[in-house]
């Protein structure tokens, strides 16, 4: 870099992933990247997710507000990188989850990072989704919190492809589950 020349997200997040394995932007993130928002803030934080636990280095945080999530949402026999591309129009660029997968990591931080509400505003904005890889996602997600909340908000906002899912899921999205948070607050989801 220069003086006076101003670092691009994109390319930094790309040069990270060299360095970081399984680095990608990922969540909230992913899916404003991809078209499917609720609020715009006015300096959105840019969440990335990868394999192992890391701090960004300085360089990156001083320019880019940005957090770091290595938490582990799938089981290692998912094929490593299952469900992360680069954007279409950005070919070369770093690795963004398509939108299944950054649902179900949009999921993992409810009641973390993320609120109940903004969560199923942006999930009411996913109606059509690829059944088949939001299936394959949730048969290795081990995190009970992630697939139900996933097949609850589905039912709930009355998704068109609610229905297909809770029979991918099968006894995983049933019956009465809660959990208290670690904001304090108690969630509890229903059949």
């Amino acid at each position: 870099m220069f003086p006076g020349d101003q670092l691009d997200a994109a390319a930094s997040v790309k040069f990270l992933s060299q360095r970081l394995p399984g680095l990608h932007v990922g969540g909230k993130t992913a899916l404003a990247w991809r078209g499917v928002r609720h609020n715009v803030g006015p300096r959105e934080r840019l969440l990335l997710w990868g394999e192992k636990v890391a701090a960004l280095p300085p360089w990156f945080t001083e320019r880019f507000s940005s957090r770091y999530v290595s938490r582990q949402l799938f089981s290692s026999t998912l094929p490593s990188g299952f469900g992360l591309q680069p954007l279409p129009e950005a070919l070369g660029g770093p690795d963004v989850s398509v939108p299944e997968r950054a649902i179900l990591e949009l999921l993992a931080e409810v009641g973390v990072e993320q609120g109940m509400e903004e969560s199923r505003n942006i999930m009411e904005g996913l109606r059509s989704v690829r059944v088949d890889v939001l299936g394959r996602l949730l048969e290795h997600c081990p995190r009970v919190k992630v697939v139900r909340l996933c097949l609850s908000l589905a039912v709930e906002l009355n998704l068109n492809w609610a229905a297909e899912v809770r029979e991918r899921v099968g006894t995983r999205g049933r019956g009465r589950w809660s959990t208290k948070l670690p904001d304090g607050t108690t969630l509890i989801l229903k059949p």
